[in-house]
């Protein structure tokens, strides 16, 4: 009897997938390593950074035009659209680095992030 069981537990192991369904997005999971993981960082971190100092610049151009004329409120929308401008072109500015780097070296940090069409 014992031997039956254990046949049919053995068999039943090489059936049973305990692996998620394909189209769950874990299938990846089981692959990341550490260098996927920094890549994956510093794509966020470009994207959140470039996504939050364009809608600095587009506040500080509301801020602008509500002004109604008043110097104090036009002198800080101007200060906040050219922190914004600056914030920009420093996340671009290593965006390129990034870039010459990955040439150079021919090493992928940054994955498939690509912001000019191949």
């Amino acid at each position: 009897m014992s031997t039956l069981v254990s046949s049919l537990l053995s068999q039943a192991e090489d059936t049973i997938n305990l692996a998620p369904p394909g189209g769950s997005g874990f299938e990846n999971l089981t692959n990341l390593s550490f260098s996927k993981l920094i890549t994956a960082g510093i794509q966020l971190v470009m994207v959140l950074a470039a996504i939050i100092f364009f809608f600095i610049l587009v506040i500080g151009g509301i801020k602008w035009i509500t002004s109604g004329g008043d110097k104090g409120q036009t002198e800080a929308a101007r200060n906040q659209i050219t922190a914004a401008l600056v914030g920009l072109v420093i996340v671009f500015a290593a965006w390129a680095i990034i870039q010459l780097l990955q040439t150079f070296f021919d090493i992928n940090i940054l994955g498939g992030l690509n912001l000019l069409p191949s």
